[in-house]
Formats: C-alpha cells, structure tokens, sequence
C-alpha cells in the first residue's frame, strides 16, 4: 500500500470517527432537559456543533445518522425515546429539520465559505428552515390526529418559547466550534 493510499484510509477512519461521536452528542445533547416554562434540550446545538466542527459533509453526516439511529428504535431523541413513532409525530418534523438545518449550512458553506459571519448566518437560516419545515409538519399531523390548528398557535406552543434558548445555543456552538475546529484534524 502506497503512503497515499495509507493517509486516505486514515482520514477515511478519521472521518468516521469524527461522525459517529458527533451522532453521539447529538443523542446526549438530546437528553439533556433544560426545565423552563417550556423546557428545551439541547438538540439543535448538537447538530451546529457537528456541522460548526466537522463542516457541511460531515456534520450532515453525522446528523443522518443520529436520525436514522433514532428512526430504527435507538432510544437518542429528546427523552430518551426512538422509533419511528417519534419521527411521524406531531413534533417529529423539527428533527427531520435537523437534517435539512444542516443541508442548508452545508450548501451556504459551499458557496460562501466558512468566514466567521457567514458560519453565524447559516446557523441562523438552518435553524428558521427547521423551524418552518417542523412546524408545518406539526400543523399537517395533529390537524390529522386532532384537528386544525392556527399558525399563530403552533407558532406559540412550538417556536415563540424556544427562539431565544436557541439563539443562545447558536452563540455556544459558534463559540465553540471554531475552538475545537482547531484540534480536529479534517481534510477537506
């Protein structure tokens, strides 16, 4: 095996390792509850780490896989729970917008690059696209199980409370992420 072939399946196990623990603190990110009038997790912070950290490719990756692990019954998402129950409920279009948060920051990344501010303004865009695609998925499900619901409502019971904790969790995963980007060896 040539010294090539040697440093690309290095970085090829690299890689891997680098997705599997980020699908890992998104599971654990998950289970953290943060009690408040609504309480939250810590999700979505999961998965701006894992694209803030491993870039579009990776951090895409790594967000697939923590859904599909959810999706087959491993208990990863918000309260210990998985399964596909918890994907076509009410609520599960904000983590099937975790995947498309992450699509839109690749794509933003491939495009404009990863400059400090426009790292900030993928984040931003990733999280209303998973907040639009998540609450329209809710509306359609529980009009299905319960009956119509206004936007004004959904918007107060699933997006209103958690704007500003996940502000902040932009803020730490940006924070962080560019820290951390410093020691992971990635290439691209």
């Amino acid at each position: 095996m040539s010294s090539m072939e040697a440093t690309r399946n290095k970085t090829k196990a690299y890689d891997m390792a680098y997705i599997g623990i980020f699908a890992v603190l998104m599971a654990i990110c998950s289970w953290i509850s943060i009690p408040m009038t609504v309480p939250f997790t810590l999700q979505t912070f999961g998965v701006f780490m894992a694209v803030g950290v491993l870039g579009g490719k990776r951090g895409t990756l790594s967000v697939l896989i923590y859904i599909l692990l959810g999706a087959i019954g491993v208990p990863v998402f918000a309260g210990f729970s998985g399964g596909i129950g918890v994907i076509l409920s009410s609520t599960g279009g904000y983590i099937v917008g975790f995947l498309f948060s992450a699509l839109v920051m690749w794509g933003i990344e491939k495009i404009w690059g990863k400059k400090p501010v426009v790292q900030i303004i993928s984040m931003l865009i990733g999280l209303i696209v998973c907040y639009a695609l998540g609450t329209i998925w809710f509306m359609i499900v529980y009009a299905r199980q319960t009956g119509a619901v206004g936007l004004g409502t959904v918007l107060g019971w699933c997006v209103i409370p958690f704007i500003i904790p996940d502000l902040v969790k932009i803020a730490l995963a940006f924070l962080l992420s560019r820290r951390i980007r410093t020691y992971v060896s990635l290439q691209d």
